[in-house]
């Protein structure tokens, strides 16, 4: 005897979210942790536009198996304080960088073909500033009111 058993399925309709009354949209975003290569720069677009730009290494994998990567971010931040914070951050500072992300292709002067992932800054966080240099000997010294 085989015995059959229904159950009620009950499917949303794809224009609904149960947590929002908004139509979806597409999304591509990145979240970021890693030291940054270098301090953040400045620069102005073709348009006139400023631009700070910065790169951040992030590492994964074991030990043995250490591997960083290499993202370059950029900020359309307004001039104020945000903006400042972000121009005063230095080299070897942790941060969290959350990001929009789009992938461009293209063909080069040569005619290769190049692909590109470009990042534009959404939001950073400072987690750590980076380990300053501290000469112990001059420390010492200074310590024992030498300096």
């Amino acid at each position: 005897m085989s015995s059959f058993f229904a159950r009620r399925v009950i499917v949303a309709p794809r224009s609904l979210r149960a947590f929002s009354t908004t139509a979806t949209r597409p999304l591509a975003k990145v979240t970021i942790v890693g030291n940054l290569a270098d301090s953040p720069e400045l620069q102005a677009t073709s348009t006139g536009r400023d631009i700070i730009k910065y790169s951040v290494a992030s590492n994964s994998g074991s030990k043995e198996n250490r591997h960083t990567s290499w993202f370059r971010v950029a900020s359309f931040e307004p001039e104020g304080p945000r903006r400042e914070f972000l121009q005063s951050l230095q080299k070897g500072s942790l941060v969290y960088v959350e990001g929009d992300v789009s992938i461009n292709q293209w063909e080069d002067a040569e005619g290769n073909s190049r692909t590109s992932f470009n990042i534009i800054q959404q939001r950073i966080e400072l987690l750590r500033r980076p380990y300053s240099q501290v000469d112990s000997s001059s420390g010492d010294q200074a310590a024992a009111g030498g300096i």
